[in-house]
């Protein structure tokens, strides 16, 4: 199994009843195909969706949403990174993501010794990074932190001089929590 990330965006914000049908309509569909959803994350305006599935390939999870009509922005494979002393609890508090892509492929390490030399900037303005999901052409990511706000992670991004496309504050959405 592999970690497949599927970003999601729409003109009208999704109510809590919408994203409870996608999920019961596309339950049967994904297990047929070997796919389980671990979690997703619903920005503020309700307008963005980033899902976390576990899956045999990215494609296992596109036929299935397709098969749906589930509309799909971009799903791609990748590999999770979490922060040292990681537990669900940290997973359970992160509320801002940060989106990066990049123009040619570029290795963890780079981007990671990048906001190592940042540490400052994230500590002065109360930003606590948790978890990144790196895409297996390294061409995407996301990353997860725990932060007063959005706006306090773009300062705190800006400042260490970190490439970024775009920041949005966002709840956790994990199997049980929506209730129709």
């Amino acid at each position: 199994m592999t970690h497949v990330i599927v970003e999601r965006q729409w003109d009208q914000p999704k109510t809590d009843a919408d994203l409870q049908e996608m999920i019961e309509n596309s339950e049967d569909c994904l297990a047929r195909h070997h796919c389980d959803w671990n979690d997703s994350l619903l920005s503020a305006d309700r307008r963005e969706l980033v899902c976390h599935f576990s899956a045999p390939d990215a494609e296992s999870v596109r036929i299935a949403l397709r098969q749906v009509g589930s509309h799909c922005t971009a799903a791609w494979s990748g590999t999770v990174h979490d922060a040292p002393d990681f537990t669900d609890d940290d997973l359970d508090r992160a509320n801002v993501l940060v989106a990066r892509r990049f123009g040619e492929p570029v290795d963890i390490e780079t981007i990671q010794a990048l906001e190592d030399a940042g540490q400052g900037c994230l500590d002065l303005h109360r930003v606590r990074f948790v978890r990144t999901y790196f895409s297996r052409d390294r061409k995407r990511m996301i990353c997860l932190y725990e932060a007063p706000d959005a706006e306090s992670v773009r300062i705190a991004q800006r400042e260490a001089q970190m490439p970024v496309d775009r920041v949005w504050s966002f709840r956790r959405l994990a199997p049980g929590s929506i209730e129709s």
